[in-house]
């Protein structure tokens, strides 16, 4: 348990300040001003008015179950969410003890398997060998004298720490394993650039930096883990740290920043690096991950995922300016985004009164956002949490992070605080199912894959609530410096953090699908949208807007405005051949490496029109076509209206029974295939 606060300084008026009455409501003071990092808590204070958040709340939700044995609901925080509240609950809730096993270390003498999460990753590496799609690069500049051989020092005592980063992955009777080197140390070459102008050193930092990021590991040699480090001059260096996301993710980073801060201390200057020791290891995550979720609990919690996607669409079918490749690629790059201070407010306003949480807000809009671009009101968008549930957990480097499969139905005749509602409700339940590895739901749900996208969803939203600060050292100050991204795991996926003018971060979309322009796009109407959310959260969604007021004159005025004279008793096939006449040399249609001139495409729909006719087909008549997007379709519309008769189109995925009854109710006679 942690130690109480010291409540001898409350105003002994008997205010909110006033000692707790039982032990419960001293304990729970505890943990809210621990998890908060306030000195005291109010028993009457909200923990979200006071900066609590979803994160923080699985975090409250780990100690109490740690400090009680009691396994509280997530939503029960958000219901009752203040000191004194929650203590009633939790006096409801005694005896009914965590289900959870304890998480302890294990024999290092077994074989020590992966992680679900862990599994994946190293198959994905037994299929692509050598790609650098899983790398973690992170870059952090040291400002003021620097002591080299300090740093490098405590860069290895960090990874005597954490055994994640200092294992490498073998197989034992065909299965993969982690095998923990003793004896590793990290070498960290000195690159000297101080000698280069300005701008040529700050590009050759960049080159280098992006470089690094992009190298592959070795997973069965290791190591894991690599550094170099960058002299721009006598005063700023960049410390350059590649980590493979097997040993590593977003909350392990903001872990060895602080940690190294801490040993540079002792190595530098003296000062003991006050590390408490670690309860465990990532390997005995592992273990007891295997153990626990497996038989019942395992069935439970895969029913629960199965109910919560039951009919869930599996695509997301976002106009693209590219069509997909038939293979899913991972080139990737950025586009910025940020909400002024004002949207910022109003965001957090809203989640307060309706009792969610920013990222609710942000969600739910975000989800519209994607409905409107797509015109299906199934959405569903994946979000990495960090999967920290358990106090054991928290100061642990490694592969922790999971992702929750967010899913949503939109009536665009309901309001967005109706949607919120719903979004608030689904998220919190999805909380308490965190434990399901995404890798082991793919398995278990056996959605139809399709190697054109990812499985499940192909949007994801990512709100880091806790941005790192500077960090100040003996002689130096460390800040970190936004990596170069170049590739992308999705479709594309929104990545904010909360800074202190309101919440900013990039889109990282997939390049080979989007181009710049259609984030910039995106990013405009994402702010519309929320500006119009937040003030107006009672419209129905159908009628809030999207465009801005300059986009929506150019629809209503500048592109109605146009007026143009052209023959309107004529015919398409008459207009269509007094253009080949003028231009037949000319490109008129291309798919893919086939180019079909204006003259070609006359000839060939000619020519099929004459043979449509031999089979009958008359002025008036109808003619199905089932044919892919392509050239051949472009001259099977054309001969059709040259025969006369109209088209019905056929989609090659419907099944047998809506082909059969599209043909009979149209009475084509001929089907063109």
């Amino acid at each position: 348990a942690l130690p109480p606060p010291d409540f001898a300084a409350a105003d002994a008026s008997g205010d909110d300040f006033a000692p707790p009455s039982t032990l419960t409501q001293s304990r729970l003071a505890s943990i809210f001003s621990d998890v908060l990092g306030l000195e005291r808590v109010s028993i009457h204070g909200n923990f979200f008015e006071l900066g609590g958040h979803s994160l923080l709340a699985t975090q409250v939700v780990s100690r109490i179950r740690s400090t009680f044995d009691v396994e509280l609901p997530l939503g029960e925080l958000f219901s009752s969410p203040t000191v004194a509240l929650l203590s009633e609950r939790l006096d409801l809730l005694h005896g009914s003890s965590s289900r959870q096993p304890a998480l302890v270390p294990v024999d290092r003498a077994q074989p020590l398997p992966l992680s679900f999460a862990q599994q994946r990753l190293w198959f994905l590496d037994q299929l692509q060998p050598g790609a650098a799609t899983y790398n973690i690069p992170w870059v952090l500049k040291l400002t003021g004298d620097l002591n080299a051989d300090a740093l490098l020092q405590s860069l290895n005592a960090l990874i005597q720490r954490h055994e994640a980063l200092r294992t490498r992955f073998s197989i034992h009777e065909g299965q993969p394993v982690q095998l923990v080197q003793h004896d590793f140390r990290l070498e960290m070459p000195l690159i000297d650039l101080s000698a280069l102008p300005q701008q040529q050193r700050d590009a050759e930092a960049q080159r280098l930096a992006a470089a690094d990021a992009v190298r592959p590991f070795d997973l069965a040699q290791g190591p894991v883990v690599r550094a170099s480090l960058l002299r721009l001059d006598a005063s700023e260096h960049q410390l350059l740290v590649t980590v493979h996301h097997i040993a590593s993710d977003g909350w392990s980073i903001a872990v060895m920043v602080r940690e190294l801060a801490a040993f540079y201390r002792q190595f530098a200057g003296g000062e003991p690096a006050q590390l408490s020791p670690l309860p465990i290891q990532y390997a005995d995550f592992s273990v007891w991950q295997r153990q626990w979720l497996q038989g019942d609990v395992l069935s439970s919690e895969i029913a629960w995922w199965r109910t919560q996607l039951a009919g869930a669409s599996s695509s997301l079918e976002l106009p693209t300016d590219r069509p997909r490749p038939a293979v899913q690629s991972y080139r990737g790059a950025m586009f910025p985004i940020g909400l002024s201070r004002e949207l910022t407010q109003a965001v957090k306003a809203l989640a307060q009164r309706e009792g969610a949480t920013p990222f609710m807000v942000l969600l739910a809009s975000f989800q519209l956002l994607l409905s409107r671009y797509s015109g299906q009101d199934d959405i569903s968008v994946g979000s990495p949490i960090a999967n920290r549930n358990r106090s054991e957990t928290e100061g642990l480097i490694g592969f922790f992070v999971n992702t929750l499969v967010f899913h949503s139905r939109l009536d665009s005749k309901q309001s967005f605080r109706q949607l919120l509602s719903k979004v608030r409700t689904s998220t919190l339940a999805a909380y308490e199912h965190q434990d399901v590895p995404f890798e082991k739901l793919v398995e278990e749900l056996q959605p139809q894959r399709d190697l054109s996208r990812s499985p499940l969803f192909q949007v994801t939203l990512t709100l880091q609530n806790a941005p790192e600060e500077e960090l100040e050292l003996p002689g130096l100050i460390l800040s970190g410096l936004a990596p170069s991204i170049e590739t992308a795991k999705y479709d594309f996926s929104l990545l904010l953090e909360e800074g202190i003018n309101g919440f900013a971060g990039v889109f990282n979309y997939n390049t080979d699908l989007f181009d710049a322009a259609t984030m910039e796009r995106l990013s405009r109407h994402y702010l519309v949208l929320l500006e119009a959310l937040t003030a107006s959260p009672d419209a129905q969604l159908g009628l809030i807007p999207l465009l801005t007021l300059a986009e929506n004159q150019q629809v209503l005025a500048g592109w109605n405005g146009v007026v143009s004279d052209y023959p309107r008793d004529a015919s398409i096939p008459s207009l269509f051949a007094q253009q080949a006449a003028r231009t037949p040399d000319a490109v008129a249609v291309v798919s893919g490496e086939e180019s079909v001139s204006y003259a070609q495409l006359d000839s060939r729909s000619n020519q099929l029109a004459h043979y449509l006719r031999t089979l009958g087909v008359l002025p008036g008549s109808r003619v199905a076509v089932r044919l892919d997007r392509s050239a051949d379709l472009i001259v099977s519309l054309l001969a059709i209206l040259k025969a006369g008769a109209s088209y019905v189109p056929l989609d090659k995925a419907w099944p047998s029974d809506r082909l059969a009854f599209v043909l009979r109710e149209s009475s084509a006679g001929v089907v063109l295939s």
